[in-house]
């Protein structure tokens, strides 16, 4: 080997995908010594997003004081680059990782991570990307609307903050308050996922167990944002209806509504970001990492989107996975050459999480020294 390139996803509970990469880098360099190695961490918009940027591109980060999404005061962080674009991910201020020991998806808020926003906002970012991945509300978006200066009332004019629980009593909406200058800002949304606002695939019967909804709460919240749907067309012809709204509990909604964000995938971003075309050119090979493979790697998320340019330069590309899930080899994406699942045997999921670092070189190794003998072409 001549020339790799190591992008990964990361393991969630296990290792960043900063960590990821650098194991991969260390097992290159351990067969192929004088290997050129070029290590691209990504995040398709969820936890480590704003490290993922600072890692590639210069920039500070930037610690903000707000508030998780039962209103605890917390410190968050998110990435300011050099060219003055503001990367935050949703999961550092409203992420299911800060409460797991209290989940309720019909009271949390978004309001923490619209005050991280305003904060990039009056800080002087020319452009903000928003990662909103990996969150613990159904609120779609409205606390942090409301952080932001949007005012919603209820059918007696009262002004209220909606949460998963109540946006079906929204009635009116005033933007007269609004942080000034957030039209002269350009804003991406990163998602990866498809799924509609409402209805069996949506936000709340697809996201809302994972967030600590039973079966009753799940059909409220959908309830309320079927609501809230209806509203927003009736009254301002906003329609809910596209790819990617029900992600991060709604949470797309009050971005496309209130900041004229665009609604992107968050690994084409990435990868647009740093030629990543230029970047695999005369490379032997491309290894990638996710922790489960599964049917939904396939729909717009790291490993696919990677694949595609993959397949174009036809160049090898190889993933090592945590775990295969209700796929097989013909499921795969033109471009993705091999897997390997970086366990042996079978073990328990926290033994398996605990020795994810030690796996990972240890299949990467093995890989690299077989490579010589039979390469993936």
């Amino acid at each position: 080997m001549n020339k790799v390139v190591l992008i990964s996803d990361s393991f969630k509970h296990s290792l960043s995908s900063i960590e990821i990469c650098s194991v991969m880098e260390n097992a290159v360099l351990s067969v192929y010594p004088n290997c050129k190695v070029i290590k691209i961490p990504v995040s398709d918009g969820g936890e480590g997003l704003s490290d993922c940027f600072l890692s590639i591109f210069k920039g500070q980060k930037q610690s903000v004081i707000t508030v998780d999404p039962f209103g605890n005061g917390i410190t968050s962080t998110y990435a300011l680059l050099d060219d003055g674009t503001a990367v935050i991910e949703l999961a550092a201020s409203c992420g299911l990782r800060l409460v797991r020991q209290k989940l309720d998806p019909s009271t949390a808020s978004t309001f923490g991570f619209g005050k991280v926003i305003r904060h990039a906002i009056e800080a002087g970012a020319k452009k903000i990307i928003l990662g909103v991945g990996d969150s613990a509300t159904n609120d779609a978006g409205t606390g942090l609307a409301s952080a932001l200066g949007v005012r919603f009332y209820d059918q007696n004019g009262n002004q209220f903050v909606p949460n998963g629980g109540t946006l079906g009593k929204i009635a009116d909406i005033s933007i007269s308050d609004i942080i000034k200058g957030i039209d002269k800002i350009a804003f991406s949304t990163l998602c990866d996922v498809k799924n509609p606002l409402y209805g069996t695939n949506g936000a709340a019967y697809v996201f809302g167990r994972q967030k600590g909804a039973d079966n009753e709460m799940i059909a409220m919240l959908d309830r309320n944002l079927r609501s809230y749907s209806h509203f927003l067309k009736n009254k301002y012809g906003f329609s809910t209806e596209y790819e990617g709204a029900g992600a991060a509990g709604g949470t797309t909604i009050a971005t496309k509504l209130f900041l004229n964000s665009q609604i992107k995938r968050g690994i084409n971003t990435v990868l647009e970001m740093v030629d990543f075309a230029s970047v695999i050119k005369n490379a032997d090979v491309v290894f990638t990492g996710e922790g489960r493979l599964d049917k939904q790697s396939f729909q717009g998320k790291v490993i696919d989107g990677i694949a595609n340019y993959t397949a174009e330069a036809m160049i090898p590309l190889i993933a090592l996975v945590g775990q295969i899930s209700g796929i097989k080899a013909t499921d795969y994406p033109k471009g993705l050459t091999a897997v390997y699942p970086i366990l042996d045997v079978i073990v328990d999921l926290d033994q398996a999480i605990k020795d994810t670092a030690i796996n990972m070189m240890n299949t990467m190794i093995r890989i690299c020294k077989d490579w010589d003998k039979a390469p993936c072409q």
